[in-house]
């Protein structure tokens, strides 16, 4: 009968082959005692995966996750195949660290999702046996999002990530914005306050400004090096910070700029006059021209009397306009 002294000592060295050894040493014991798939069971005391894990009281699928990562490295050269193993030999084994190299917790792990995940979560620099575990329990991934503004950002970015190669994810994640009000108005405000922000850009890179009316000038000094001020505030913003009110009093005080260079100028306000003017008479014959008489011969149909008197209105805010801008070019 050993000693308690002994059986401490036992259980301390079995703890540092462990330690040390790490999966390898549960592996052993399968590569020793399971024999090959196809492998007869005559003249060999070698049980079945079945059969083994019976014994164990486990899954075969788990005995089966560590026969498989023995037998990879066992191609790699770290270990003996299975063929040169007895039962109850030992063999020096790996460092504990090079066993998660080869094992995954997950049998999904063997299927062509399981495959992707562990090549996603390689290339991320962390262990395949995590990310298989998050991606088998979504409902304890959901509680951490949830739960944890930290959690919420991984799975944000993740998702953007994903979505430039995922098309369908783009237009299921699109269609669930256009259903949720609240995110319709995020989007709409965070799509203004980011054309606000490329407007103060474009004057401050670019040194161009657009008039109300829709001139293209050269930015003043004073004006360019005020747009330069307000997109370096904005562009130390930290993501966590609100760029819209930032956003707005920016393009506010760039846009007020623009107006006050316009109606500093009297050559440039009068050409901004004239622009404008263009722009709406043009407008304005636009809409006149989508106007069609080819249903003339339906005109009993559609008649009302408002639309003579709205037409007339027409006629005479034209025929006002016409004599105004000949005055104009007789004192010219």
């Amino acid at each position: 009968m050993p000693s308690a002294d002994e059986l401490v000592a036992r259980d301390a060295r079995e703890f540092g082959a462990y330690a040390r050894t790490g999966g390898w040493t549960f592996g052993l014991k399968v590569a020793r005692s399971v024999r090959p798939g196809g492998q007869p069971a005559e003249g060999t005391s070698k049980l079945s995966a079945k059969a083994f894990a019976e014994l164990a009281g486990c899954s075969a699928d788990r005995v089966m996750r560590f026969y498989k990562a023995w037998d990879k490295a066992a191609d790699d050269g770290l270990v003996p195949h299975f063929e040169a193993l007895a039962p109850g030999q030992d063999v020096e084994l790996p460092d504990a660290d090079v066993w998660l190299t080869y094992y995954v917790s997950r049998s999904g792990a063997d299927s062509a999702r399981g495959t992707a995940i562990t090549a996603a979560a390689e290339a991320e620099g962390i262990r395949p046996t995590k990310a298989l575990e998050v991606a088998e329990n979504p409902t304890a991934l959901r509680a951490a999002i949830l739960a944890d503004p930290g959690t919420a950002q991984a799975a944000r970015h993740a998702l953007l990530d994903r979505l430039k190669e995922d098309p369908a994810l783009q237009t299921e994640l699109a269609r669930d914005i256009a259903r949720t009000d609240e995110l319709k108005k995020a989007v709409a405000g965070e799509a203004r306050a980011a054309d606000r922000i490329e407007y103060v850009r474009k004057v401050a890179e670019e040194g161009q400004i657009r008039t109300p009316a829709g001139q293209t000038l050269d930015a003043p000094a004073a004006l360019r090096a005020e747009a330069e001020r307000h997109l370096t505030l904005l562009d130390e913003l930290d993501d966590s910070e609100e760029a819209g009110e930032w956003a707005t009093e920016a393009y506010d005080t760039v846009k007020g700029l623009v107006a006050e260079t316009v109606e500093s100028d009297p050559e440039l306000r009068v050409q901004e006059r004239r622009t404008k003017f263009y722009s709406s008479l043009q407008k304005a014959t636009k809409v006149f021209e989508e106007l069609t008489l080819d249903d003339a011969a339906d005109f009993d149909d559609i008649y009302e009397d408002d639309m003579v008197q709205r037409l007339e209105e027409l006629q005479q805010a034209i025929h006002t306009c016409i004599t105004a801008l000949r005055k104009a070019s007789a004192a010219h």
